[in-house]
């Protein structure tokens, strides 16, 4: 007589538990205002990445000799809304130097978004860098680094920057470079603020019985743990690096013409305000744009990466 072996009960799959950035991420897409401007930066970046086939002139190249009628300052002109067709078109217009303005505010894209990141980039590794280690070392180290950028953040922000500026002459690189160096305090006292808290913890505790590397302690266990603010200040940080450096160029210390930059287009056209006022709105409302996506898209950051908000 043979007995049939005894039936094992199916195991029940538990859900994969869900990792803290993919949650974040699913917060961050249920806002609407951070969806609002992850789409103007995407656009914004699409535009950017094919210039050259959006914009109909070169961006820097003089038109007058090469078009019939063209004008100084001349206006939009949009066949499709009235214009005639004799003359030739023009989205946003012409500037002072018969420059076709579109062409000039898309490359400008480019350049902004260049501006942005790499101004964070240079300032986030310093700040980061800076910050982490007076955290993680306390002591001299941390009260000499700290003092320092006490100093720093002891002058108005655009002030310094001018002063940088005026020291290394005038220029885009050295504008980003001025801007870079301000902005450095912002982002050390924010991870230096998130390695303080971290250092405690338990994990933090058990590697060191255990014997492990300070440094690997510090860039291993920490910093994953204590990245979530520098990530949201550096994505505000884009939006203001990107208006600092407008501002410089428009006292005609950032960018030099001819290069299609929005800050010194407004400073080359200031005075038109009244006799050509779509010469400085373009420019202005392309910066003001910039600048929003970028802030709604670090509320958004800030909110989706806040522990003490309650998720579903």
């Amino acid at each position: 007589m043979t007995t049939s072996a005894p039936s094992i009960p199916a195991i029940s799959k538990f859900p994969e538990a869900e990792g803290p950035w993919r949650r974040a991420w699913r917060q961050f897409l249920r806002q609407r205002s951070a969806i609002i401007g992850l789409i103007m930066i995407g656009f914004l970046s699409l535009t950017a990445i094919f210039a050259p086939l959006i914009a109909p002139y070169d961006p820097v190249g003089v038109l007058l000799g090469k078009e019939e009628g063209i004008k100084k300052r001349s206006g939009p002109c949009i066949h499709m809304l009235g214009c005639p067709t004799d003359q030739p078109q023009h989205l946003m217009g012409v500037d002072g130097n018969f420059r076709d303005l579109f062409s000039r505010i898309i490359y400008g894209a480019r350049l902004s978004l260049l501006i942005g990141f790499v101004t964070v980039s240079i300032s986030l590794s310093i700040g980061t860098l800076l910050g982490a280690l007076a955290g993680f070392l306390g002591g001299w180290f941390d009260n000499v680094v700290m003092r320092i950028l006490d100093v720093v953040l002891a002058f108005p922000f655009l002030l310094l920057a001018i002063a940088i500026v005026s020291v290394l002459g005038p220029g885009l690189m050295n504008a980003m470079l001025g801007i870079a160096i301000v902005s450095v305090p912002a982002y050390a006292r924010v991870i230096r603020a998130s390695v303080l808290s971290a250092r405690e913890e338990d994990y933090v505790l058990a590697a060191r019985t255990i014997g492990v590397a300070p440094l690997k302690i510090l860039f291993g266990h920490i910093m994953p743990n204590a990245i979530s603010p520098l990530i949201v200040q550096a994505t505000l940080g884009i939006g203001t690096a990107i208006l600092e450096v407008a501002a410089l160029s428009f006292m005609g210390l950032g960018a030099q013409p001819p290069t299609p930059e929005w800050g010194s287009m407004l400073s080359a056209e200031r005075n038109q305000v009244f006799t050509a006022p779509h010469l400085v709105f373009f420019p202005g409302l392309a910066i003001m744009l910039t600048v929003l996506g970028f802030n709604l898209i670090g509320d958004g950051l800030r909110d989706a990466l806040d522990p003490r908000l309650k998720r579903s």
